[in-house]
């Protein structure tokens, strides 16, 4: 590794330093920076005089200290032993760290993201002698129950493959050589390395037409997400972004989870690292840590490894994409980043744009939810995958016209809209059914097996919002004259509209049949509570006071159906039967 012992420091900004002596260097080059050895990344050079943005503390670090130059960009380690790891913004393996360190990690240390010592069962794929080419799977290894990790000859790298056997092997342990046309030999371990600011290739992007299933109802129903596909949840403190992400951590129908912690509070974090070993997979009865890569980057971390934790996950994500899998990335505040870049950007005396952030702001974010999508991946087998990127955004007092939430809405196809009014009243997820929306609705009616079902549902959906949409504008005129001027038909309809919210689209994260639905529960539910409105509407047309409707014993039922775990779906079916029977004796009564 060359080294440029003229290198040294002239200035210290917070976590910028400047370093004279950098002729040769290049824009994001990992450099070392003092005598505790800082990590740090070039980020501005000017002659031979290099502005450095530092991933760790620097007090105590003063001009005159060396500067040394790794000449390699900022990469992560990409191999058995990702999943269940928890990393800082710069791949450093935390608990690791903490065994060797203790609570208070000293200021340059360093630790590899993958370990060297444990050896994993490597299963080949393909023959001695065959010919390969970038992104071929060549072999397999058992990471976890749930996940079989594939090795991927790396790009630019391919030939007639040599050597290859099952064995025994640790991550940076050669376990096949490929030999180029030209002769040259390239050494292939189980581990390989990319630079996390550049996307990794795919051989064609696709249409996002499916959709990424998460459980919660107002999601789903409303306004899913595509597998493959992008959405901002926008809110101010205290709306629930950091239990949306986390339920949609938990639930959410992919094969790998990337949980991205940006500037997050402590106990946030923590949260997040106890409850995953212990909660279970729906889909597969495991633990959520056998598909999951958790990145803890908090607050009192230091400011400039925020804009490095994002890159670092969303390359991650992409590697897990490339095996073929479905991979979600929650960026969990993207606000945060956002920060540390206009703080970075400040340091290095740039000229602000609005609200003192950058002028890149809105390219940056832009460049980083476009590495999401659904592709066909590069190599043989010929794999189709998908990765989608769910980002929150926390502008200040829930300010919608903040900078970074519209940066990312230009590019973003879906918008949950969390509003404070719903979590002051404790509804749950706190997203408004009103300004939401999603660009992908119109392919959840093929999520469903039974192609008529899902037929129905679009028509159901469409007829709750349209109900949502009355109650709204009932309600200007139920506060200027009372609920009394409205005729019974609309009171039925503000009846409904007030069902589907808080029997419907309310959802308890902390319930442990609530707090996930599947999609065919959530067609039974809906179904029933527009059943309950339509024959509601009948019986208010043959002569039936509404008051006698809404007092029925059904509605409890209706009420309490969220609760009624998934396999006994029956229960809510038969509610139906129960509604026509209680409303059918409501009309005979009239009738005599």
């Amino acid at each position: 590794m060359a080294e440029n012992k003229e290198a040294r420091i002239v200035k210290v900004a917070g976590p910028v330093v400047v370093a004279e002596g950098m002729t040769g260097s290049r824009m994001y080059d990992v450099v070392k920076v003092g005598k505790l050895n800082l990590i740090g990344e070039i980020v501005e050079l000017h002659e031979d005089l290099a502005s450095i943005q530092v991933y760790e503390e620097t007090s105590g670090i003063g001009p005159g200290e060396p500067v040394v130059d790794t000449k390699a960009p900022l990469s992560v380690e990409l191999g058995p032993g990702l999943i269940e790891s928890i990393y800082d913004g710069i791949q450093r393996p935390l608990p690791a760290l903490y065994d060797s360190e203790g609570h208070s990690m000293s200021r340059g240390t360093a630790a590899p993201g993958l370990n060297r010592e444990k050896k994993w069962r490597f299963k080949p794929t393909v023959d001695n002698g065959s010919k390969v080419k970038p992104g071929d799977i060549i072999g397999e290894v058992d990471e976890t129950t749930l996940i079989k990790h594939k090795i991927m000859i790396p790009p630019k790298i391919q030939g007639a493959i040599e050597g290859l056997k099952e064995g025994d092997y640790t991550v940076d342990e050669q376990v096949a050589t490929v030999k180029a046309e030209d002769g040259t030999e390239h050494k292939i371990a189980l581990m390989q390395k990319w630079p996390v600011r550049n996307a990794r290739p795919v051989v064609q992007r696709l249409a996002p037409n499916k959709v990424l299933l998460t459980g919660q109802r107002v999601i789903d129903t409303f306004f899913p997400i595509g597998k493959g596909g992008t959405a901002c949840v926008p809110g101010p403190f205290g709306t629930g972004k950091t239990v949306v992400q986390h339920q949609l951590a938990k639930w959410v129908d992919a094969d790998i989870v990337v949980y991205v912690g940006c500037g997050e509070r402590g106990n946030e974090m923590t949260d997040v690292l106890a409850e995953f070993p212990k909660l279970k997979d729906p889909h597969s009865g495991q633990p959520l840590m056998k598909r999951s890569v958790l990145i803890a980057n908090t607050s009192n971390m230091p400011v400039a490894a925020r804009e490095a934790s994002v890159y670092t996950g969303i390359t991650i994500a992409e590697y897990f994409r490339d095996m073929g899998y479905t991979v979600a990335l929650m960026a969990d505040s993207t606000s945060r980043w956002a920060e540390a870049m206009r703080e970075i950007s400040t340091r290095l005396e740039e000229m602000p744009a609005e609200e003192g952030y950058p002028a890149y702001l809105a390219a940056r974010i832009a460049s980083f939810y476009e590495r999401a999508g659904r592709v066909n991946c590069i190599g043989s087998p010929k794999r189709e995958a998908a990765l989608s990127i769910i980002g929150a955004v926390s502008p200040p007092g829930g300010d919608l016209s903040d900078s970074v939430v519209q940066a990312t809405l230009h590019v973003v196809k879906v918008f949950w809209s969390l509003q404070a009014k719903l979590a002051y009243q404790r509804h749950f997820p706190a997203i408004d059914w009103l300004t939401s929306y999603s660009f992908y609705k119109e392919y959840l009616k093929d999520s469903f097996e039974d192609k008529e079902k899902g037929t129905h549902m679009d028509k159901l959906i469409i007829e709750a919002m349209s109900l949502l949409e009355q109650e709204s504008s009932l309600m200007e005129i139920v506060r200027l004259v009372g609920a009394e001027a409205l005729s019974p038909a609309d009171r039925v309809a503000l009846e409904t509209a007030r069902s589907i919210r808080e029997d419907y689209l309310h959802q308890n994260a902390f319930h442990e049949v609530d707090t996930f639905t599947s999609l065919d529960k959530q067609y039974e539910m809906l179904l029933t509570v527009l059943h309950f409105h339509k024959t509601a509407l009948e019986a208010v047309n043959a002569g039936v006071d509404t008051g006698e409707i809404f007092k029925l014993e059904v509605r409890e039922q209706i009420a309490r159906a969220k609760y009624i775990p998934q396999d006994q779906m029956q229960k809510i079916t038969q509610m139906r039967e129960t509604i026509d029977k209680q409303i059918n004796q409501l009309r005979t009564a009239v009738t005599a």
